[in-house]
């Protein structure tokens, strides 16, 4: 009987050592994979000696590598956005500064007092160009700023927007058109900060006014404000990156703005827990704003 009792636990360590061994072998595998493993590979872990443990080591181990690829992914497609923003900052800048420079040096070259009149007049045109962008540059830094908090409270939505259009009275006058405003409610009050929602609002009229062929419409309906223009060309228009840091329909860049105005209300709209959001309609850009409560 004894020799049996020891022939079974013999047995039993033997198995047990075997198991162990295996597990070493797997855990040896793995961590060679993890090594020479290429890091730009899509390569993934598998098992040889397959349990519930070595299965739920080698699940753990590709999340860990696909998160890792995601935040690569995202890592190079933040350098590449950065690029492209850099690249057309340097252009918005360049652009107006090498007209500035260009009128002042047909200044010195001419002794025609009007014509000198006409230099300074368009150098400063383009230096204010300049000035527009740097402001609109330093709004843009301060929307996205994640430390820069808004003063959030119960903001009465119409008196804001009403604000908004008698500012912006100038250039609808120029344009030769007004805002057509419809608001079911006009008591909707929102949680939100009062300068930032200005500041949303007048950048969708400026928008609308920049770049719209027509007339403005501003509806309400429940806790949403839409903005809706017609535009020239809506094919030339992606609405998914509208909203991106200095995009511009046109991609010559020949228009006028930097591309920053639906940027920077996208930003502050964030802040405030409100949602803004962009398709087309037809000949129609409609950009609507969900308010929050």
């Amino acid at each position: 009987m004894f020799e049996m009792l020891l022939a079974g636990f013999v047995l039993v360590i033997a198995c047990a050592a075997g198991a162990v061994a295996l597990y070493e072998r797997e855990l040896r595998r793995l961590a060679r994979f993890l090594e020479e493993r290429d890091p730009a590979s899509n390569e993934r872990a598998g098992v040889e000696f397959v349990t519930s443990g070595t299965r739920a080591l080698a699940r753990a181990v590709n999340a860990t590598l696909d998160a890792q690829n995601e935040a690569s992914a995202a890592g190079i497609e933040h350098a590449r956005a950065f690029r492209r923003d850099l690249a057309a900052l340097s252009h918005d800048i360049r652009t107006p500064l090498a007209g500035a420079q260009g009128y002042l040096q047909l200044y010195a070259r001419t002794e025609d007092e009007a014509e000198r009149a006409r230099c300074v007049a368009e150098a400063q045109k383009r230096l204010a160009a300049m000035r527009t962008l740097t402001d609109r540059l330093f709004e843009h830094a301060k929307a996205a700023d994640p430390d820069a908090e808004l003063t959030l409270e119960c903001v009465e939505v119409l008196p804001v927007l009403a604000d908004v259009l008698v500012a912006a009275y100038p250039g609808f006058r120029e344009r030769g058109v007004a805002p057509a405003i419809d608001f079911i409610d006009e008591d909707m009050r929102a949680l939100a900060d009062a300068d930032a929602l200005s500041r949303v609002f007048a950048n969708l009229v400026a928008n609308a006014l920049r770049h719209g062929t027509g007339g403005l419409w501003i509806t309400q309906r429940g806790r949403t404000v839409a903005f809706a223009n017609e535009v020239r060309d809506a094919c030339a228009i992606d609405p998914a990156r509208l909203f991106d840091r200095f995009y511009q329909a046109d991609a010559s860049r020949s228009k006028e703005g930097a591309g920053l105005g639906l940027s920077i209300a996208a930003s502050l709209c964030e802040k405030m827990g409100a949602r803004i959001e962009a398709r087309l309609e037809g000949g129609c850009l409609v950009v609507e704003v969900a308010l929050a409560q």
